[in-house]
């Protein structure tokens, strides 16, 4: 029976929900938006599951006394602070924007660093081993937008700033980013008409 139960759930719930944002003035509309809820409520005790993973795991390498678990410990003070605090207090309270400006915004920036340090070393790898006209023009592409975005110790290079790196990101990278979203989109459809359908099944379990 569960070979046949469980794609009938499945199959119902999503075309309920599809129908319901084609009529939005009837009861489908308010199924759908009930299913919605539902959803978000099991994303959220997705995440509360996540981070009592993440705290059980530094727990047992605070427990087994690992070399590493002065670390853990922090991070446990660190996350049991801010979820008390957080709860006893607003999100504008002065504690948290300071918490989030001196702790979670440089932590964010450090890796927005990284990444662009990532993002040369991959370019001049790529060139090596592919020596061809697309690396170099990932690779001028790069250091192009990093020219134009990291401030100089003494002066601004004309032209990076100001209208080469503009044109790069505003007309090249969107029209990139959104061929990207659409081949999530069409690759989102295409996977829940394979689930409406029956022939994927991912809550399966297997």
């Amino acid at each position: 029976m569960k070979r046949y139960f469980s794609p009938a759930i499945a199959i119902a719930v999503g075309l309920l929900v599809l129908a319901g944002y084609f009529f939005e003035n009837s009861s489908v509309a308010l199924i759908r938006q009930t299913f919605v809820q539902w959803a978000v409520f099991l994303a959220a005790g997705a995440i509360i599951v996540g981070v009592l993973n993440l705290f059980l795991v530094h727990l047992y390498k605070i427990i087994r006394k690992d070399k590493e678990r002065v670390y853990s410990l922090f991070l446990l003070t660190a996350l049991l602070f801010t979820l008390v605090y957080g709860f006893m207090n607003k999100p504008s309270d002065l504690v948290m924007v300071n918490i989030f400006n001196a702790v979670i915004l440089p932590v964010e920036a450090s890796l927005m660093a990284v990444m662009a340090v990532t993002l040369l070393y991959a370019a001049i790898r790529l060139l090596r081993h592919r020596p061809n006209s697309m690396s170099v023009i990932f690779l001028v592409t790069a250091v192009i937008v990093m020219l134009g975005t990291a401030p100089l110790p003494f002066y601004q290079l004309p032209l990076f700033a100001d209208t080469i790196r503009p044109f790069i990101i505003t007309v090249l990278a969107t029209s990139a980013a959104r061929g990207i979203l659409i081949g999530v989109a069409l690759g989102t459809l295409l996977t829940g008409l394979r689930v409406l359908i029956g022939a994927e099944r991912p809550y399966g379990g297997k």
